[in-house]
């Protein structure tokens, strides 16, 4: 392969892999956002239970993805890591603290103790969406570079109205994500319950996704520059808010499992959108784009490129196949037994 194919492929094998974990961890972190609107113990325990085998291998794709980062383009890893370092140690302590609240959760009948690890999950699976809103927000604003490609900001300067803008974008997303998921997945009252909720999540969803497109025509020149000379991203945001207006007529009807498909497809287009706007940059600097990085100037070398591909042909297959397996063997609606959480 030639040097712009090679680096052309890892950049979007490492959008593939972050939006592999955005679909599927999204749905989970969805649900621990709505936990707490649930109030019976026994419908918070179904909820816990329609993520319980799927939670823990929806998370090895984030793993994954930042390994593809790390290995494939090692400096713009190093200027994200760094520069959003006290960001994602936040973001780790969310996500242990919810994956410690699943186990830990039933383990006691105390009101008070399930209250606790109850509040734990929800504002975990909070954090933890937010903050990859805002962190996403972030790279799309542009981050302060120096001419070393170091991050030259600070931690505070990262939580800017537009950023938020993104993270409360992203928390929404995720919502809507995980309410569909649960109807799929439960019956009954619980199901009743979710499916008249999601509706009202899609609009305000839609409501926050098209403040957030305008503000960023607005307030990130880069943006409208990059969608005039490249008109088709118009058609992908329009097949995305048009997919996702489908999904409560697929409610409505019964289709839980197309529904869920669609709000997939809603996610898969919205980092389509990032991915064909974005390229070729990796870490865009703002405000002298000079320093930015791309995916030239932090690839490793072509060598490495090379020897890392044929890994990924021969293991991500098997991360598709592990992830297809348990999904397929935990089909179907959720049921508390003696050993659920």
């Amino acid at each position: 392969m030639s040097l712009p194919d090679l680096n052309i492929v890892w950049f979007v094998l490492v959008g593939v892999l972050f939006t592999g974990y955005a679909i599927l961890d999204g749905f989970d972190l969805g649900v621990g956002i709505v936990h707490l609107f649930v109030k019976k113990d026994e419908h918070r325990r179904l909820l816990l239970n329609s993520i319980g085998p799927v939670w823990d291998g929806n998370e090895v794709w984030l793993v994954t993805g930042g390994g593809a980062l790390f290995a494939a383009f090692p400096e713009a890893y190093a200027t994200v890591f760094s520069g959003f370092y006290l960001a994602f140690m936040l973001l780790l302590c969310s996500l242990i603290f919810r994956a410690v609240a699943i186990e830990f959760r039933s383990k006691e009948e105390w009101i008070w103790w399930r209250q606790f690890w109850d509040v734990a999950f929800s504002l975990g699976s909070l954090v933890a969406a937010l903050l990859i809103g805002v962190a996403m927000g972030n790279i799309v604003r542009g981050i302060p570079l120096d001419s070393s490609h170091e991050f030259a900001g600070t931690f505070f300067g990262l939580l800017n109205p537009y950023a938020l803008l993104m993270g409360l974008t992203t928390v929404l997303l995720f919502a809507m994500h995980g309410l569909i998921y649960l109807a799929m997945k439960t019956e009954g009252e619980l199901h009743d319950l979710v499916s008249a909720w999601i509706p009202r999540v899609i609009g305000v969803f839609l409501a926050s996704y098209f403040l957030f497109n305008l503000t960023t025509l607005i307030e990130v020149p880069w943006v409208l520059e990059t969608v005039r000379a490249r008109p088709y991203v118009f058609a992908v945001v329009a097949a995305s808010v048009l997919i996702a207006l489908n999904i409560p007529r697929e409610i409505h009807n019964g289709r839980e499992f197309n529904a869920f498909l669609s709000s997939c497809a809603v996610m898969l287009l919205m980092m389509a959108t990032f991915g064909i706007t974005y390229f070729p940059n990796m870490v865009l600097s703002s405000p002298d784009q000079a320093n930015s990085l791309n995916i030239y100037n932090a690839a490793s070398t072509q060598k490495t490129l090379g020897i890392m591909l044929v890994i990924a042909v021969l293991g991500v297959p098997l991360v598709l196949a592990y992830t297809a397996s348990i999904y397929w063997v935990f089909r179907g609606k959720t049921t508390l037994a003696k050993h659920s959480y």
